[in-house]
């Protein structure tokens, strides 16, 4: 019997924000990287991630292992975006002087 060779495409989908996930969960490239960077094996991944198929983990991370440079470039910009937008939410919403705010409010709850 002969192995048959066929190519699989890499479980990487761009959602409309411009996310990357991996296969058809909400798991980010991101997240999955990381805890690869920890220093996780694929199985030791889908334990943390039970959302997502070993198959796909050992393709993402063989595509991740051959094209670094790429993926490290995305994951910098994700990283600026994510920054970005968490300056923008804290000087929209100035969460500066939160608990205050929440205890002042629990106090004249409280007042007769």
């Amino acid at each position: 019997m002969a192995l048959v060779f066929e190519a699989q495409p890499i479980p990487l989908v761009t959602d409309p924000g411009g996310v990357v996930r991996v296969g058809r969960s909400r798991v980010s490239l991101d997240t999955v990287i990381a805890i690869y960077e920890q220093g996780a094996s694929a199985e030791e991944i889908l334990l943390r991630l039970p959302t997502l198929q070993l198959s796909d983990i050992h393709a993402v991370l063989a595509y991740y292992l051959n094209h670094q440079a790429e993926v490290q470039d995305y994951l910098r910009l994700r990283q600026q975006e994510e920054e970005a937008a968490a300056a923008e939410d804290a000087a929209r919403f100035g969460h500066y002087g939160m608990r205050e705010r929440l205890l002042a409010r629990l106090r004249s709850q409280k007042a007769p």
